[in-house]
């Protein structure tokens, strides 16, 4: 069912023409990975190559980020892959706050939602934004929040990384560290089903003993 959620918003993506972006796109691009990925990454918009294959970071971003994913013991096909736009926009330009609204409510969230990962990475400041607006990445990089009951890792887009080289080893490291912090996320979540799954213990146990007029469970005609 999860899969077949999933497949219903890639055709929908793929056969988008909500904003302006769709005239000018060869493919669009909906999005890949597993639908029980723990981790998800969230870039900008699709480049060149991604919109000739209609696949995200396929380019030579898509080629450190797979070095990238090795660095924390992952590869592509364990995680899910999307950005915050669908189709490549003119010139490679920023994304417009309109053409981010469009592609975010109608098909981001809904793939978030579906997924459910444990962490969310943001792949520069246009995904940063969408969690974190105001703040800037090169002060946060790298530092994992809890927004929306998951953590969510700002860090920079490896484009930034094979543009400007002095960053190559921040997003490095900040990749190195990703192990450390699913398991984080995952205790966490552990932990708050522990908490639930206690509550309606306790939740039954209460209304066993208001069913026998408030005596301990234990005790309920103990004459037999």
């Amino acid at each position: 069912m999860t899969g077949e959620k999933l497949q219903t918003i890639a055709q929908e993506v793929s056969a988008c023409t909500r904003c302006p972006l769709h005239r000018g796109r060869f493919r669009a691009v909906p999005g890949e990975g597993p639908t029980s990925a723990r981790i998800m990454f969230i870039g900008e918009g699709p480049g060149y190559h991604e919109d000739r294959q209609g696949r995200p970071f396929v380019g030579a971003s898509g080629k450190f980020l797979d070095t990238l994913l090795a660095l924390a013991g992952l590869q592509r096909a364990e995680v899910f892959i999307a950005n915050v736009i669908k189709c490549r926009a003119p010139q490679d330009r920023d994304p417009l706050p309109e053409e981010i609204e469009t592609c975010t409510t109608l098909y981001l969230f809904r793939q978030i939602e579906v997924i459910n990962p444990r962490v969310i990475v943001t792949l520069g400041r246009f995904s940063m934004a969408l969690y974190l607006p105001g703040e800037k990445i090169s002060r946060i990089h790298g530092q994992p929040r809890t927004i929306g009951g998951r953590l969510v890792v700002p860090m920079m887009h490896p484009a930034a990384g094979l543009h400007q080289p002095k960053n190559r080893p921040l997003i490095e490291e900040d990749f190195r560290r990703l192990p450390e912090i699913l398991a984080r996320a995952e205790r966490e979540e552990a932990a708050a089903h522990s908490d639930s799954d206690e509550g309606s213990a306790s939740d039954s146990a209460q209304k066993e003993g208001d069913q026998s007029g408030g005596r301990p469970v234990g005790e309920q005609m103990s004459m037999f």
